[in-house]
């Protein structure tokens, strides 16, 4: 046996290395939006640039609406919405930036900061394709204005999901759901439509007696047109393009998002809680009574469909068969809402 050194004894055993840093806490550096401080963020100018451009949006739209009209009210109005998407989309990025870093299993904005992007967004190119088209003296029919807002929303909702939810790589579009080839597309579609009929019935029957609980009927979002013309641009519409957008956004966006951070039918509530508020934005009604009656009946007959679409993503993992469900939907409701009237689509 070889016998230590001289040396080596003087210098003694080697010093023990010292144990790793324990590994941060994912989620405990990123702050929220609502903690006013810049101090820990990695993206202070975004966070501060973001909320100051949101407030004055925000209270140009409020001046806008308390204003009597007018040139100047318009301007007011479309320059506080452009402040707004333009601050909603930055802070946006501000929070993407904070949960990434903090490795956070969903590195994306909050789905409802999303939503309410959307909503803005859909106001301000709204307006900016309808003003020209009203200066032009073009009025299309109610089936033709009908099909243009349903494409120029599905423009807004795929764009906005680009730029802030993917572009960024918090979720990709393979893990929105849209994934497969032609088969698997086809399959997923078919697999979806077959439960239209059992989630039609049960929201009939919901519908039925919400609407004699609140003895209100909510106005349907795509009417009956009386044409073979309207109805296929309906179909159109209501069938086939706003379903793909919705689907996208509220099961594909919002689902998966709550997916990563809660349990399944937590994240099946939420999401199909927010898809039943979208629905409900813009109804109204002549009296405060009547208005709330509507809401309650709008919200009660979409909850079923919800639920069920959100059940089926999670079923499926695919974003196919949920769309395949609420195209089937749609378009049966509005097919009979031509003949006999009824429960309103989602």
């Amino acid at each position: 046996m070889t016998e230590p050194s001289e040396d080596a004894e003087r210098a003694g055993p080697e010093p023990a290395a010292e144990p790793p840093e324990p590994a941060p806490r994912p989620g405990a550096d990123a702050p929220g939006l609502l903690r006013f401080s810049t101090e820990g963020r990695r993206a202070p100018g975004l966070f501060v640039v973001g909320w100051l451009l949101s407030i004055i949006g925000l209270g140009l739209v409020g001046v806008a609406l308390l204003a009597a009209g007018g040139p100047v009210a318009a301007i007011l109005w479309l320059a506080g919405l452009l402040g707004l998407a333009v601050g909603l989309a930055l802070l946006a990025g501000s929070q993407t930036v904070e949960r990434q870093a903090a490795g956070l299993p969903y590195g994306g904005p909050s789905p409802v900061l999303v939503f309410v992007l959307v909503v803005v967004a859909a106001q301000l190119v709204g307006y900016a394709v309808g003003v020209p088209l009203a200066a032009a003296g073009i009025s299309p029919s109610r089936p033709v204005g009908d099909l243009l807002a349903v494409a120029v929303q599905a423009a807004v909702f795929l764009g906005v999901v680009r730029l802030v939810v993917v572009g960024p790589g918090a979720l990709s579009w393979s893990e929105l759901g849209l994934r497969g080839g032609p088969r698997a597309i086809a399959a997923g579609l078919a697999g979806g439509a077959l439960f239209a009929g059992p989630v039609i019935l049960v929201t009939s029957v919901v519908g039925l007696a919400a609407i004699a609980i609140a003895g209100a009927t909510p106005p349907s979002p795509l009417p009956p047109t009386g044409t073979p013309t309207g109805l296929v641009l309906h179909l159109l519409a209501g069938g086939l393009i706003a379903p793909i957008y919705e689907e996208v956004l509220f099961r594909g966006v919002a689902l998966s998002a709550w997916l990563r951070s809660v349990d399944a039918r937590t994240a099946i509530v939420r999401s199909s809680l927010l898809f039943v508020v979208a629905h409900l934005l813009f109804l109204g009604g002549e009296t405060a009574g009547e208005a709330v009656a509507m809401a309650f009946v709008a919200a009660v007959v979409r909850l079923p469909v919800s639920l069920a679409l959100g059940w089926l993503y999670v079923r499926t993992g695919t974003l196919w068969a949920s769309i395949g469900l609420h195209m089937t939907f749609n378009a049966v409701l509005i097919a009979l809402g031509e003949s006999a009237g009824g429960v309103p689509p989602a």
